[in-house]
């Protein structure tokens, strides 16, 4: 990583525009980011009464910085209506999610459509084509983060949303987005029914590299903010190995009984950075989230 860390969240909590009431509800739970969707949970019909649910539910949000907008696929007219009415909004969503990208000068144009309507959101991507995996590099440098779309993608490749159909995937993100400092998101969990899928599935992303995940359940917050947040032992190990480098003038110094150099050094400075920066965004009054402060 280089350059100021970047405030990632841990969790997302996608909600569907259909209903001002069930949007501003969703700002109880404790989601980094609470991200409105105008997208698939939107049948085409009812779309443009989700834009208007969505321009209002922006007007009402408590931060606004950390709400997110999924829109439609940015070659159809959807698309075109949804940034319309962002751009229109006197209240703009700090975070845009785009779906089906296929390349890195897509997001590029986005920036430049949002841009002449006044709004500069951070712009994050779903991952859920052969293209944007095959192009991950290209699109992790243009983004400022990446989503793994698991659903779309397994559709395509004719499989089940398993481990192993996703692993290659989950791993040219997690590459990608370390070389860009890329936010690195993992997909929803669907096996709702199967609660230890969830910590399980987590805990393995956060192996990977990854620094959150989606969720469209409320009730899986509290695994995903635990499981993906660095436990207070381990934010303590990272600033006395940082400290116990810098002591030894960036040579080999020992830290409980351990040998650590220059590698660890690094490692613990960006995990200390990561979480300072998210603490200063996402971090609630005295719940450590970045909710309103209602129970997950």
């Amino acid at each position: 990583m280089t350059g100021p860390a970047r405030a990632i969240p841990r969790s997302i909590l996608y909600t569907p525009a259909l209903s001002l009431d069930r949007v501003t509800k969703a700002w109880s739970y404790e989601a980094d980011v609470h991200l409105i969707d105008l997208e698939d949970s939107v049948p085409p019909a009812e779309k443009p009464a989700a834009r208007t649910v969505c321009r209002a539910a922006l007007e009402k949000a408590p931060r606004p910085a950390n709400v997110g907008v999924r829109i439609n696929e940015l070659g159809g007219m959807a698309a075109v209506h949804d940034v319309l009415m962002l751009a229109e909004s006197p209240v703009k969503p700090g975070i845009v999610v785009m779906t089906m990208v296929t390349s890195g000068a897509e997001i590029d144009l986005l920036r430049r459509m949002l841009a002449s309507g006044g709004a500069h959101p951070e712009i994050y991507v779903t991952v859920e084509t052969v293209e944007s995996v095959t192009a991950v590099d290209e699109i992790a440098r243009a983004a400022d983060g990446l989503v793994l779309g698991s659903a779309d993608l397994a559709a395509t490749l004719g499989v089940e949303i398993t481990w192993e159909a996703m692993l290659a995937a989950r791993q040219a993100m997690a590459m990608a987005c370390a070389r860009y400092g890329t936010a690195c998101i993992d997909t929803a969990n669907f096996r709702l029914a199967e609660p230890e899928v969830l910590a399980e599935e987590t805990t393995r992303v956060k192996g990977l590299g990854f620094h959150g995940k989606v969720t469209v359940h409320p009730a899986e917050l509290d695994v995903i903010n635990r499981i993906l947040g660095p436990r207070p032992d381990e934010l303590a190990l990272a600033r006395r190995v940082a400290e116990a480098v810098a002591a030894a003038d960036g040579g080999i110094a020992v830290v409980d009984g351990n040998m650590v150099g220059p590698p660890f050094a690094r490692r613990s400075r960006d995990t200390v950075a990561r979480e300072d920066a998210w603490a200063s965004r996402f971090g609630g009054e005295g719940d450590g989230h970045g909710g309103t402060g209602g129970a997950a």
